[in-house]
């Protein structure tokens, strides 16, 4: 499949995202549009967001920062994998285990929220926003635990029930040009959009993109060879038990003289298989 241009990203495609939410300020501003709440200066772990690392062996696209108020982890989703509750889980015990230090009093754990920005309706309600916390089954009681899990939708349809600015956040996420700006007229949009400019004029992220870009090529390649020779491997194997359990048979049936002749005489072997119905 042909890659886009650096030039052609939008706010859903993971490296832009990422790239853009390196920024302080730009990940303020989309954790303000989220939480639909003002939110406190954050700080952004570059560690968990570096694209690729200096050896070019591994990827990270997500984006996580703190501040004094929670810890943070966003992820931009554009592909339907089918496990995005189970996803979310893993996330949320990352954060934990890497937010306190052994020994610490457990009540040290900040509010955490584990948000998934999706181009596809994750759960088929039709909403734009899907926010989960722990509560009793029996009697609905928070458990108190302040985790927060939120799935966004960019195809959703309950207008009515979320703000304005997030609206037009989801519209830009899949449209991140000038004219989608010109015609929300939203500050917040604009002010992603000036880092998304930024970015598209800087060589070095460029540059980033084009390798990062060569990674994932090389990656999906090593999968599919992987791919490829596990399919081989389990073909031999299958094709190993299944000849064996011939053989049993056709010892069982007093046909043992013919079992030499089924590595040279392809039509008997086929014979063999089609008798003994294998």
């Amino acid at each position: 499949m042909a890659r886009k241009k650096f030039q052609d990203l939008n706010l859903e495609d993971a490296f832009l995202f990422a790239a853009a939410l390196e920024d302080e300020e730009a990940c303020k501003i989309t954790l303000q549009v989220i939480l639909n709440r003002e939110v406190t200066r954050v700080t952004v772990h570059a560690e968990h967001t570096m694209l690729y690392s200096s050896d070019y062996r591994s990827i990270r696209l997500d984006v996580y920062a703190q501040n004094d108020d929670g810890d943070y982890n966003v992820e931009m989703q554009g592909e339907n994998q089918g496990n995005l509750p189970k996803r979310s889980r893993y996330h949320q015990a990352k954060m934990d285990v890497t937010s306190i230090p052994p020994g610490a009093d457990f009540n040290d754990l900040k509010p955490s929220y584990v948000i998934f920005i999706c181009t596809f309706d994750p759960f088929g309600q039709d909403l734009y926003q899907y926010t989960f916390e722990n509560r009793c089954v029996e009697t609905g009681l928070p458990l108190g635990d302040e985790t927060t899990k939120i799935f966004l939708n960019t195809k959703g349809k309950n207008a009515e029930n979320v703000s304005p600015e997030l609206i037009n956040f989801l519209q830009y996420v899949e449209n991140s040009t000038e004219q989608c700006v010109m015609r929300l007229q939203d500050e917040m949009v604009g002010k992603l959009h000036d880092r998304v400019k930024t970015l598209k004029k800087s060589r070095d992220w460029e540059s980033r993109y084009m390798r990062f870009e060569e990674l994932l090529q090389n990656a999906e390649k090593a999968g599919m060879e992987k791919g490829m020779e596990k399919g081989l491997e389990q073909g031999l194997a299958e094709g190993q038990s299944r000849l064996l359990r011939l053989i049993d048979k056709m010892v069982e049936a007093g046909e043992e003289e013919l079992v030499p002749r089924l590595s040279k005489d392809s039509a008997l072997l086929q014979e063999m298989f089609e008798k003994y119905q294998l």
